[in-house]
């Protein structure tokens, strides 16, 4: 028992922290709730590529993909319009020009070597085939001593042995770092680097924070395989808007109230601990889409819904387990331990075999099938702990104290009980069972 007491404190200080969580921090919304940005970028023919194929566009779309989820916005979606243009939709963003800049920059790292002295005097730069394509990862950086703001980075295995050979070949001399064409930095090599790691850091005026970081994520989000131009800019108003959101709520809470009250009415006290064991689980659902954070559209709320649902139907299997047990004569412990043990396959199969469903949408779907595939694949995993850990810790706690012992309680009918009471042999038994001559 003590060891039951201490699972429900638990279990109630993470209610209690999930709640905090919730009035804490704001929801995220998807486009269609709280509107946003739609732009269409246009690929660009260069000297190099002459014609924009499909598999271009291909690369093109998970690159700015990439990008997209660089800037911290959830539920984006980017699709192909035509031939050589894609369509992004981005939700709530409040800096649209930092998009458009962050969307179309090309982003090529290149690092280059001193090829001779132009009539300027000022040095030819040319190619050394190291590119931002040997890169592994970029991080913002600080400088030892002035602290200034730099960009780390790490090659990949290919990239750390030129950059070996590179540095090697010029010893005393300067080499260059390219970004978007125009030079970020020349400092002087002292003597070979090896290890893999280089820093572009800002020269004599130095960089600042914001200007490190979007390269970071551009050097991650990796190059564009062509150039891009933003064609077309419009801001989208909320398809649904503040209405839909409220009738969304009212509509959830008459439903959740019918459910509860339906459980109340026919099982009785487990109904009871159903229904507080289903709010825990709510508020930990809810508590999770904020952390992580998941982007709510209605589709992801419809999710949320229907997972809610699913944790409700997880504890009527283990209720009507729990009276086909007290139906044979069982006493009234025993009946709750064995219609946990008897439900538990069933509740974990049918979870299962949902979140199967749930990773193959989620990995095939777009961004409105994801968000649906997410909030729901949340919900279920959280309803299994909320079946099995919650509901049974708080019926061991209720009815472990010999008191509560009536089969009554669990809904059965007159007739139900005086059948299994007479199932029962022994004076002994009898009393275990919860009912008296």
């Amino acid at each position: 028992m003590k060891n039951k007491i201490i699972l429900f404190w638990a279990i109630v200080l993470i209610a209690l922290s999930c709640i905090a969580v919730i009035c804490k921090k704001p929801a995220t919304l998807g486009l269609d709730l709280v509107g946003g940005s739609r732009l269409t970028l246009e690929a660009q023919t260069s000297s190099t590529i002459k014609k924009i194929t499909p598999e271009i566009m291909d690369s093109l779309q998970y690159a700015i993909e990439n990008r997209v989820n660089a800037l911290g916005v959830g539920e984006t979606t980017v699709q192909k319009i035509g031939d050589k243009r894609l369509m992004i939709e981005i939700p709530n963003i409040s800096d649209t020009a930092q998009a458009k800049r962050f969307l179309g920059e090309t982003a090529e790292l290149e690092f280059k070597r001193p090829a001779g002295i132009d009539s300027n005097g000022d040095i030819i730069w040319e190619s050394t085939g190291l590119t931002g394509k040997d890169l592994k990862k970029a991080l913002v950086g600080s400088a030892p001593g002035s602290g200034e703001w730099i960009v780390s980075i790490e090659f990949n295995q290919e990239g750390a042995k030129k950059f070996a050979h590179l540095t090697r070949d010029l010893v005393g001399q300067q080499m260059a770092i390219f970004f978007n064409g125009e030079l970020k930095s020349a400092p002087r090599v002292n003597e070979e680097i090896t290890g893999g790691h280089a820093q572009i850091t800002g020269g004599d005026g130095g960089f600042e924070y914001q200007e490190v970081k979007d390269m970071v994520d551009l050097l991650n989000a990796g190059a564009l395989p062509v150039g891009a131009n933003i064609i077309e800019e419009n801001s989208v108003g909320p398809t649904l808007g503040a209405d839909s959101i409220q009738k969304s709520k009212v509509a959830g809470a008459i439903g959740l109230a019918l459910v509860m009250i339906f459980m109340i009415l026919y099982y009785r006290a487990p109904g009871v601990i159903s229904c507080i064991a289903l709010a825990i689980y709510s508020v930990i659902v809810f508590a999770i889409f904020k952390l992580i954070p998941v982007t709510l559209t209605l589709a992801g709320i419809a999710g949320f819904i229907l997972s809610i649902g699913m944790a409700v139907d997880a504890n009527i299997l283990i209720f009507e387990r729990t009276k086909e047990e007290l139906r044979s004569g069982r006493s009234l412990f025993t009946a709750i331990n064995s219609g946990f043990e008897r439900a538990f396959t069933s509740i974990f199969d049918s979870n299962m075999t949902t979140i199967i469903t749930c990773a193959i949408l989620y990995a095939l779907g777009t961004g409105v099938v994801k968000g649906f595939a997410l909030t729901l694949a949340i919900g279920v995993l959280v309803s299994m702990f909320s079946a099995i850990t919650v509901t049974k810790n708080f019926m061991h706690l209720v009815f472990g104290t010999g008191e509560l012992k009536h089969p009554g309680l669990f809904g059965l009918r007159a007739d139900e009980i005086q059948d299994a009471y007479s199932a029962v042999e022994t004076k002994k038994e009898k009393a275990k069972f919860g009912v008296l001559d």
